[in-house]
């Protein structure tokens, strides 16, 4: 059986701040916690700017209630 449905990437409505690391876990199949951890690691010590969140929480959509 196969599907021709494209995955999408939504933010989720239950997500802690702004729904953007639970998003990308389901996307992906992962651990929310663990995309957490990862993000803060990220920004602290990696580089990773506190503006990509940003900016991923205002460009990426909220996932709708329907699905």
């Amino acid at each position: 059986m196969e599907t021709n449905e494209k995955k999408r990437l939504y933010r989720t409505r239950n997500g802690v701040l702004a729904g953007v690391c639970g998003g990308i876990a389901e996307f992906f199949g992962l651990n929310a916690s663990t995309i957490r951890w990862v993000t803060l690691l990220l920004i602290l010590f990696g580089g990773l700017s506190i503006w990509v969140y940003i900016l991923l929480w205002l460009i990426v959509p909220k996932k709708p209630k329907n699905l």
